[in-house]
């Protein structure tokens, strides 16, 4: 076996936003009079679609909203989000190690962000013509943790010819950094490297491999990840 593509998370494995998000969703609830502490966001709520947190978040705390208040709380994120994250953009290290991937297989990117709020980071950061597969929330009918968003990207990349027809999804490698999204990526049968950015080792059961942070996967690690003899 050998390795075939990687398939990047986004949030708080490429870029540095998962503080971003979780303030912009503090400020729309608390439009609302709903309270979301840092605390509970990273417990209960990262790694999900905008839809889903904010389903989750109200349906928790008992609050019961219609569709188009959902859909309004949603476009004031989606508006606010590009105002509150001004120049922060991908973790040190990301870039790099970004470069020396692709140079050795094709990378894709499976997100439960937004396809601007991806694309404009990776513009920003001069990377987007590195991805020309990116699968964003609400482009899958179910976001993660179910497996459609590693599935889509794997069905794209054999689809648009960047792997091999016979290409199976365990020659493929997910890097996540929830366990929402492990859990997404194993359902879709590729191998998984967990980064530390956003919680620790003992956070990330579904993780066949930890590494402390995007800067320190390599090319190495993710060859031995898919041949089966990856150390931990």
């Amino acid at each position: 076996m050998a390795l075939a593509a990687v398939v990047f998370d986004f949030d708080g494995v490429l870029a540095d936003s998962e503080p971003v998000h979780l303030h912009v969703f503090q400020v729309v609830l608390a439009q609302i009079g709903v309270t979301l502490s840092d605390e509970e966001y990273y417990a209960q709520y990262l790694g999900y679609s905008d839809r889903d947190a904010f389903s989750h978040v109200l349906r928790d705390r008992g609050v019961s909203i219609g569709e188009a208040q959902l859909e309004t709380l949603l476009d004031t994120k989606k508006r606010l989000f590009p105002q509150v994250i001004g120049d922060h953009a991908l973790y040190p290290g990301a870039a790099d190690c970004i470069a020396r991937v692709a140079a050795a297989v094709p990378v894709a990117i499976a997100s439960g962000a937004l396809r601007h709020e991806i694309e404009l980071i990776l513009d920003r950061s001069g990377l987007r013509a590195r991805f020309p597969i990116i699968v964003a929330a609400g482009e899958t009918p179910r976001s993660k943790p179910a497996p459609d968003p590693y599935a889509r990207a794997f069905e794209l990349l054999r689809e648009g010819g960047a792997i091999a027809a016979s290409a199976r999804p365990a020659d493929v490698v997910a890097i996540e950094d929830s366990e929402w999204g492990l859990q997404s990526a194993r359902g879709a049968g590729l191998r998984t490297i967990g980064v530390l950015t956003s919680y620790t080792a003992d956070r990330l059961p579904s993780a066949e491999m930890v590494r402390p942070s995007i800067a320190d996967v390599t090319v190495a690690d993710l060859e031995a990840l898919v041949a089966g003899g990856a150390p931990a």
